[in-house]
Formats: structure tokens, sequence, C-alpha cells
């Protein structure tokens, strides 16, 4: 829906995923208000209307299609020696570990940040409000990936921000204070810049035809198994700690560094032209 006939998919495609990080970091400040002035039923009801009422402008103002894309002519631009099947399994198990970490950080962030952050007190909004900084400014990556996958290899700019991930991650397990809260978001800039990279392949290799068959399996797959992580973190702290916790997702950056490594190098988007 988002990229059909457009020019520059992956800034398209960067500037959705910005709009709905920054629905997270207002969250983040926006609940944690919420529930100190007006209680936690508030924190549900109040996004749920404003929920219901951004459904019925969609209703009122979404461009209808003219025929459904299966029935349209192909146009895709497959990866030369690599089947959909082999592009399906790399995409579902790197937006499956991207997922993971996604989750860990989001839902672990704000008992990570008291934890290492004693000069803050517990006060929700206070702390929601320096989870809204992170979020909002860290959200921004994807601007400037979703440009840059216009201009260059995907492939070479993914294994960059896996990189760059994997590494602020591994910084984080030693830093505290004001330098975690840094860090803090260093790594969440670095997660939140490889969420446009599995839907820049899809829009990229996999034809128009069937784009949402397969960002359909991918959603599946990858959303069922990474739902985990909320339910893995209270464990994993409770057992072992926070410091453990960003070892596992330093772990699961390198196996979406590894998984991406399989795909073959392909040209920049202006060589298709």
């Amino acid at each position: 829906m988002l990229v059909q006939g457009a020019a520059r998919p992956g800034w398209i495609i960067g500037v959705n995923g910005l709009a709905g990080n920054l629905g997270l970091a207002l969250a983040a400040v926006v609940t944690g208000y919420l529930v100190k002035y007006a209680g936690w039923r508030a924190a549900f009801a109040i996004p749920g209307l404003v929920c219901l009422a951004f459904g019925v402008l969609f209703v009122l103002f979404a461009t209808a299609e003219s025929s459904p894309p299966a029935k349209k002519k192909a146009s895709g631009h497959p990866i030369a020696g690599v089947t959909i099947a082999k592009l399906l399994f790399v995409m579902t198990l790197a937006a499956t570990s991207g997922s993971l970490n996604f989750n860990f950080s989001t839902n672990a962030n704000y008992e990570l940040l008291v934890d290492r952050f004693q000069a803050i007190s517990r006060d929700p909004a206070q702390i929601g409000l320096l989870l809204a900084f992170v979020y909002a400014a860290a959200s921004l990556t994807q601007l400037v990936v979703g440009n840059l996958l216009d201009r260059y290899s995907l492939k070479g700019l993914y294994l960059a921000i896996i990189a760059m991930q994997g590494a602020f991650l591994l910084l984080a397990m030693a830093a505290d204070g004001w330098m975690f809260y840094a860090v803090q978001f260093l790594f969440m800039a670095a997660i939140f810049g490889a969420i446009p990279f599995t839907d820049a392949m899809i829009v990229r290799f996999v034809d128009d035809t069937m784009r949402s068959r397969v960002a359909g399996m991918r959603l599946t797959v990858s959303l069922g198994a990474s739902s985990l992580a909320v339910w893995l973190i209270g464990p994993v702290v409770k057992q072992a700690g926070f410091t453990t916790l960003l070892g596992v997702m330093v772990a699961i950056s390198a196996l979406t560094f590894a998984v991406v490594s399989t795909l073959p190098r392909t040209p920049a988007p202006q060589a298709d032209r």
C-alpha cells in the first residue's frame, strides 16, 4: 500500500517507520502522565479512542485500489541465483531476530534505565520522559536509513547497522549512569535503524503480485516468535540480571549478521534504472 508507484520506496518506508516509532516515544511519556494523573484505566481508554478516530479517518481518506495486485503485470527484481524460498528464509530469520531485540529493548528499557541510572527516581512520568527522548531521537535513524536504501546496496548497509547494534549493546553491558543513557540512545538508534530493511528487501526483490503474501508469511513467523521476548524478559532478568539480557541481545545481533551475510551482494538501486 505504501510503496506502489513510489519512486523512492526506501525513503517512504523510513518515513512510515519514523511515524510508528514516534508513536512509541509519545506512548512512553503520555502513558506515564496518564497513569500518574488520571489512573491506569485512562491510559488504556484514551489511546483506544484515538485509535478508533484514526480508523474512521482512514476509511474516509484512504485511496481505493483499482485492481488487486495479483492481477497486475509482474515487475519484480529477483536476485540472480536466489530463490524466493531462500529469500523468505533469510528475511524471516532476520526479521525474527530483529523483532526479538526490538521487543527485548522496548519492553525492558523502563526497568533497565532504573537499574543502571540510580540518579533518577521511580517517578513514572520522569522515566517516561527520559525514554521518550531516547525513542524520538533514535527514530530519526529510520529517515537516514530510508534515504540510504535508495542510494546504496542493501546488504552492505544492513550489515553495517547490525554491526553497530551489536557493538553498542556490548558497550551497554559495562556502562552505568549518564554513560548508559547515552549508549541506550545509540543501541536504540541501531535497533530502530534495522527496521526498514526487511520491508525494503520485500519491495526490492519480491514482485508486486505476491508482496502481500510474502509480507504476511514473514510477519506471521517473526511476530509469533518475537512475542516470546516479552515472556522471556522476566525469567532472564530474575535469574541472571540485566547484563545477561544485554548479552543475549548481542548474541541475537551476531545471529542476524550471520544470516544477512548469506545474501549475495546486490547493486545500488541506481544501477537498476
